[in-house]
Order: C-alpha cells, then sequence, then structure tokens
C-alpha cells in the first residue's frame, strides 16, 4: 500500500504546512510535523507498519509537535492584550 512509503509522507507534510501558511490560525503546523516525523521513521527505519498503526504513529507524533509548538509559542500565562485604540479612531 502507498501509505508505507516515505514520500507519501513527506508530501503531506508539506501539503499541511503550505495550509498552515494559507489558513491562519496555528492548526496545521503541528500535523505537517507529525507527517514529517512518520516519512523520517519510514525512510531511515523502513518500517513496514499496517495503515491504523501509521496513523496512530502520525498522531501521538502530531499532538507531541503541537503540545511542544505550543508550549514555546503561546503567551506568557496570565498575559492579556489590551488595546488602547479602535481601528476608527
Amino acid at each position: 500500500m502507498f501509505w508505507t512509503i516515505w514520500w507519501v509522507w513527506l508530501c503531506a507534510a508539506l501539503v499541511l504546512g503550505i495550509l498552515e501558511v494559507l489558513v491562519p490560525g496555528f492548526v496545521f503546523l503541528g500535523f505537517a510535523i507529525g507527517a514529517l516525523a512518520v516519512a523520517l521513521l519510514l525512510l531511515n527505519f523502513g518500517l513496514a507498519l499496517s495503515l491504523s498503526v501509521l496513523l496512530l504513529l502520525f498522531a501521538a507524533l502530531s499532538l507531541v509537535a503541537w503540545l511542544v509548538l505550543r508550549r514555546f509559542f503561546a503567551a506568557p500565562r496570565g498575559q492579556v492584550k489590551y488595546f488602547d485604540k479602535d481601528i476608527n479612531d
């Protein structure tokens, strides 16, 4: 099956990375990193896993990537953004 080929996951990572640039909201970057990690695992270790195991691995790696990104790029705890001027002023 084509899901066990490393470059398929690399293409998925590329598409998800492009979606992150096009769609604001910090949503797709964790998924792109997860797909890239699966691609690197398949490339380096040549794992022959089933689709369900690959999807579970992708989900776990994406979750870890998203949590790490949120930890490093989130606003400091308790910080609130105040706006002094309105766009119409």
